[in-house]
C-alpha cells in the first residue's frame, strides 16, 4: 500500500472522534455516561421544519440533483434572513452560497485559497477544523491566543509583520466556541481594518449567532460598512434549530471569495437534498419563533450548572451566548488530567481545553446538551466523588 499524504500525518487525532471512541468503550462496559463533550443538541428539530421536509420529500421534483450552489429559493431565503436579522443586503445569485453544513464550507475555503507555505491565522482555543484543514492543505498555522484577560479576543498587534504579510485567511468566531466570548463593534472594525491592511480574507464563523440569552443579540460582521470587500461569514442551521444531522448552512459576503469556494464545491460535492433545502428555508423564515423557546431552555440549563459548580468552589462568569461553558480546571491540574478524572470517577464526558489549541490549556468545556435532570445528576456525581475546584489532583 502507498503511504498516505505527508500533510495527513500532520493532523492530531480529531478531538470529537477521540471522545466518541472513549464513550463507546465505556458503554460496552455498562458505564452510565453523561456526555457533556460535544455540542450536539438533544432536543428535536422543530415540528414545522420536520413537516416541511416530509412534504418536500414527497415531491418528486426534489429527488434529482441540486444546483451546486443550492437552489435559488434557498439562497433567497438566506438573503431574506440576513436582511431581516442583520440589515445586510446580499445578492442571492452571487453573495450567498449553500453549504452542506458550515464545517464543509470552512474546510473548502481553505482549499480554495491556501497554497503550501501560506499562513492561516487561527484562534487558539478555536474550532479544530480551522487549523487542522490548513495543515492538510500544506498551509502554515499561526495561532492567535485568546486570553481571558483580553476578553478572549486576539491581539492583532502581537502578530509578526512578516507573518501578516504571508497570511491568506483569518478565522474568527463570535459568539465564540469554546469560550462563549463576544465581539463588539469596536473589535469587529479592528479586525476588518487589519485584514484590509494586509489583504487577508476574513472568515467569520457565525454558527452561534442565534444562540443567545439575557437579551443579547449577536451582530454580523457584514453589518459594518464595506465589510463585504474583505469578509465572508459562515452560518449553520445545526445549532440554531437543532439540525446537526441535516447538514445545511450557507456562506455570505464577498462575491469573489464565494466564487472560489463554489468552484471547489462544484468539483467536490453535488449539493444537498433539495427537500432539506426547502425545509431549511422554512426554518429561516420562522427563525425567531423557533429559537426563543430553545434559548430559554439552554439559559435554564446554564444557570443550573453555574450554580452547581459555584457550590463546588468554582468562581467564573457565565456567558450570554452559545450552549457552552468554558471553565478553569482546578489549580495544579491540566485539562486532559481533569477531564480524565471526571470520566473515570464520575462517568462524565467533557472536552479538555488543550483539544482546542495550546492556549486552551487550563480550561475545560461543558456542552449543555442533556436534560436538566442529567445535569443535576452530573453535579451530584462530582460532589460525591470529591471533584471540586480546590482539588489538587485526581484521588
Amino acid at each position: 500500500m502507498p503511504k498516505p499524504s505527508v500533510n495527513l500525518g500532520k493532523l492530531p487525532p480529531y478531538l470529537f472522534a477521540e471522545l466518541d471512541r472513549k464513550i463507546d468503550a465505556a458503554k460496552e462496559k455498562g458505564v452510565d455516561i453523561i456526555n457533556l463533550g460535544i455540542g450536539d443538541p438533544d432536543l428535536p428539530t422543530p415540528a414545522p421544519v420536520v413537516k416541511a421536509l416530509q412534504e418536500a420529500a414527497a415531491d418528486p421534483a426534489t429527488h434529482n440533483y441540486s444546483p451546486y450552489s443550492f437552489t435559488i429559493d434557498y439562497r433567497k431565503a438566506a438573503a431574506a434572513w440576513m436582511k431581516s436579522r442583520f440589515g445586510v443586503e446580499a445578492d442571492p445569485a452571487t453573495e450567498i452560497l449553500g453549504l452542506i453544513g458550515s464545517k464543509e464550507g470552512i474546510a473548502h475555503i481553505i482549499l480554495a485559497y491556501v497554497d503550501p507555505g501560506d499562513v492561516v491565522l487561527c484562534p487558539s482555543p478555536g474550532y479544530p477544523v480551522y487549523a487542522n484543514y490548513a495543515l492538510l492543505c500544506g498551509g502554515t498555522v499561526h495561532a492567535m491566543p485568546l486570553k481571558a484577560g483580553n476578553g478572549f479576543l486576539p491581539d492583532f498587534g502581537a502578530i509578526p509583520e512578516e507573518t501578516a504579510r504571508r497570511a491568506k485567511i483569518m478565522f474568527l468566531n463570535y459568539p465564540n466556541n469554546p469560550t462563549g466570548a463576544l465581539a463588539d463593534e469596536k473589535f469587529i472594525r479592528e479586525a476588518l481594518a487589519y485584514c484590509r491592511k494586509y489583504d487577508i480574507l476574513l472568515c467569520h464563523d457565525n454558527a452561534y449567532s442565534e444562540m443567545t440569552f439575557d437579551g443579547y443579540r449577536a451582530p454580523s460582521f457584514l453589518s459594518e460598512a464595506d465589510a463585504k470587500d474583505i469578509c465572508i461569514e459562515f452560518f449553520s442551521l445545526s445549532k440554531m434549530y437543532n439540525m446537526t444531522g441535516w447538514r445545511v448552512g450557507f456562506a455570505v459576503g464577498n462575491a469573489a471569495a464565494l466564487k472560489a469556494l463554489g468552484l471547489v464545491k462544484s468539483n467536490t460535492d453535488s449539493g444537498a437534498f433539495k427537500a432539506i433545502q426547502r425545509a431549511a428555508a422554512v426554518a429561516l423564515s420562522k427563525s425567531d419563533e423557533l429559537t426563543a423557546g430553545l434559548n430559554k431552555i439552554y439559559a435554564q440549563r446554564r444557570d443550573i450548572v453555574v450554580a452547581g459548580l459555584q457550590n463546588l468552589g468554582w468562581d467564573f462568569t457565565a456567558g450570554v451566548a452559545t450552549f457552552y461553558l468554558w471553565i478553569p480546571v482546578p489549580p495544579g491540574m491540566d485539562s486532559a488530567g481533569f477531564c480524565e478524572a471526571l470520566f473515570e470517577k464520575c462517568g462524565i464526558v467533557t472536552a479538555p481545553g488543550l483539544g482546542y489549541g495550546p492556549a486552551g490549556e487550563g480550561f475545560f468545556r461543558i456542552a449543555l446538551t442533556v436534560p436538566e435532570a442529567r445535569l443535576k445528576e452530573a453535579l451530584s456525581r462530582m460532589e460525591k466523588a470529591g471533584i471540586r475546584y480546590g482539588m489538587k489532583k485526581a484521588a
